[in-house]
């Protein structure tokens, strides 16, 4: 019986072909070989398990790609070449690999610069593939740098690193550096499917996407876990057919069922506080870990406000029908801000969870906050409620807030819903909005004197802004509108500007919180790539600059400028008597020549 080979080395890719996901490095590998621009070194950075040394590998074959009919670099790889099995397996003389974690000293570095100066023993270049080279010390750094800058003609370089950071900058601006992308689970998903079924294995397709999402780009991973789940999953009907279901790699991998985790999500989300503490104790007694639960609702939460976004990520193929379908209805329904506030609290309490002494416990209280949190206004709410608008908000539950308006102001707004009555109270007190909950009896408090509304501005132009400016006193806000605004856009509500000049910090901040503080509405101030309109400076000056050229072509001016050489116009004031809307410059009156 043959030993046994991990699906990780029986599939490694051995040419660029094979490689998946990492089109544009062979790209542009591809056109420096054909163009015959072949670097001196090479600097491969990724996560762990995303193909470095297997791509090292490859790159030292095509370096020394030799068959009967090619003796030059290839990066196509028409075959396999002289020298390539040796090379793919790690025996090749002239191909040295030194891994840097176990070598990291100046020591080692010495043996390679004493040794490139002899040429290879039969292959066309010495390649040298120092992996994780950013354990290496400065000594060793240092010791490599005038080699790596001016090797020899027939030495090439590759390294590999997972943390490029640690790897100094003289270092990294003498090699051609190329990033190695995570796989996507798309094609994960594909990549896995077509080793199944060069395995004979019959997997269904919730088996693969949970695989290719536990891999996390990594293709080594995702093909160890597969491993993993062909030895955990049971034989099929056939002969040496493996079927592999998602509750076996489910079980495996300690995941919660994902239909679970939407029905979880649905009731955190409607304020079914015991259903949820219910279902997360079902889920936790099936095996799967609170940590592990609260990350996936997390990830729930992401696929439903991405689907909010962008609506075609709904198309997404490695999907299930369940996230499709479900996650469309909760992103259709759902506003951004409460997903963001689901979000926040879901990652904290991961942090929680995963340092408690009991993890069950600890999860159970992130249950009833989320729950709590489902219940409140979002902040948008809260700021309209304070202008004198009528609330709402987005709920998945039988509850619903009543958009009502108060008769009089002693008398309150109400939300009513699952057998409560609930004051609100009037525009701008939160205290009383939020928890108090009367008994089907019992009697509504009196509400309090309210103070008498507030007079908001009205701002329908960019003109009424700097008056408004003018009219609170604050001179250094209305300078920057005028001197470093230019204006795209303008409706109630929106501004889109073009920034000129030197404008403060946090100018775009200050005009939305004031239009808030005076107008009681949200803005949303945007700046845009569009010229826009001239700014008031700019406006002003070109004026200016006008009336300075009309005056210039006075007759009485030129007179005056001829009889005075070194005299100059500094400014024009037009009398409030002339009509400078009609008066023509020629026609100003301008003092004799021998007057004061």
């Amino acid at each position: 019986m043959s030993e046994y080979r991990v699906l990780a080395r029986k599939y490694r890719p051995t040419s660029f072909a094979e490689l998946i996901g990492q089109t544009p490095m062979v790209q542009t590998l591809s056109n420096a070989f054909l163009s015959g621009r072949i670097a001196q070194a090479y600097m491969l950075t990724g996560v762990r398990g995303v193909g470095k040394t297997t791509t090292a590998r490859i790159l030292a074959r095509a370096l020394n790609y030799q068959s009967e009919t090619v003796d030059q670099p290839d990066i196509s790889l028409p075959g396999t070449g002289v020298h390539c099995p040796d090379i793919m397996s790690g025996n090749h003389v002239d191909v040295i690999e030194l891994d840097a974690a176990s070598h990291t000293g100046i020591g080692d570095i010495r043996e390679i610069i004493s040794s490139v100066r002899y040429r290879p023993v039969s292959a066309r270049y010495k390649v040298y593939i120092i992996d994780e080279v950013h354990m290496l010390s400065n000594a060793a750094f240092n010791g490599l740098l005038k080699t790596l800058e001016e090797p020899p003609e027939h030495v090439k370089f590759i390294f590999a690193t997972t943390e490029i950071r640690k790897v100094p900058v003289t270092i990294l601006s003498r090699c051609q550096r190329f990033d190695l992308r995570r796989v996507d689970v798309e094609q994960m998903h594909a990549h896995l499917a077509s080793i199944c079924e060069k395995e004979n294995v019959d997997p269904d397709s919730e088996a693969l996407s949970m695989i290719a999402r536990a891999a996390d780009g990594s293709v080594r991973d995702g093909l160890s876990i597969l491993d993993q789940a062909l030895a955990h999953a049971s034989s099929g009907n056939s002969a040496n057919v493996v079927s592999l279901d998602g509750d076996s790699v489910r079980g495996m991998l300690g995941l919660a069922d994902r239909a679970r985790i939407v029905d979880l999500f649905e009731q955190v989300m409607k304020g079914e506080i015991a259903k949820a503490l219910v279902e997360l104790d079902s889920q936790y007694d099936a095996g799967a870990d609170p940590a592990t639960i609260l990350s996936d609702l997390a990830a729930f939460c992401h696929l439903v406000t991405k689907m909010r976004v962008l609506p075609e990520f709904a198309d997404e193929k490695s999907l299930s029908e369940i996230e499709r379908k479900r996650g469309a209805v909760f992103a259709e329904t759902l506003s951004l801000s409460v997903l963001n506030r689901f979000w926040q609290i879901v990652q904290n309490g991961i942090s929680e969870v995963s340092s408690a002494t009991n993890p069950l416990q600890s999860a159970d209280m992130v249950m009833v906050r989320l729950v709590h949190a489902s219940t409140l206004p979002s902040p948008e709410d809260l700021l309209k409620d304070q202008n004198g608008q009528s609330v709402g908000s987005t709920d998945l539950s039988s509850r619903s807030i009543v958009k009502a308006k108060s008769a009089s102001p002693s008398s309150p707004s109400t939300v009513s819903g699952a057998g409560n009555v609930v004051p609100i109270a009037n525009r701008g007190s939160r205290a009383q909005s939020l928890a108090t909950e009367a008994m089907p009896n019992s009697e509504l408090p009196e509400p309090e004197a309210q103070p008498a509304a507030r007079q908001w501005e009205t701002i329908a132009s960019f003109e009424d802004l700097l008056r408004v400016a003018e009219e609170k006193r604050d001179i250094a806000f209305k300078l920057a509108l005028r001197n470093n605004i230019r204006l795209v856009h303008f409706e109630p509500g929106k501004m889109e500007v073009n920034l000129v000049g030197t404008p403060p910090r946090n100018l775009l901040s200050d005009i939305s919180n004031k239009l808030m503080s005076w107008t009681g509405e949200r803005w949303m101030i945007a700046t845009s790539t569009q010229e826009g309109a001239l700014s008031f400076r700019e406006q002003e000056d070109q004026h200016k600059a006008a009336l300075m050229e009309d005056a210039e072509q006075n007759s009485a001016v030129t007179a005056i400028l001829s009889h005075f050489p070194k005299s100059r116009i500094i400014d024009v004031r037009v009398s409030e008597a002339i009509d400078s809307s009609t008066a023509d410059p020629g026609s100003v009156p301008l003092p004799d020549e021998d007057s004061d």
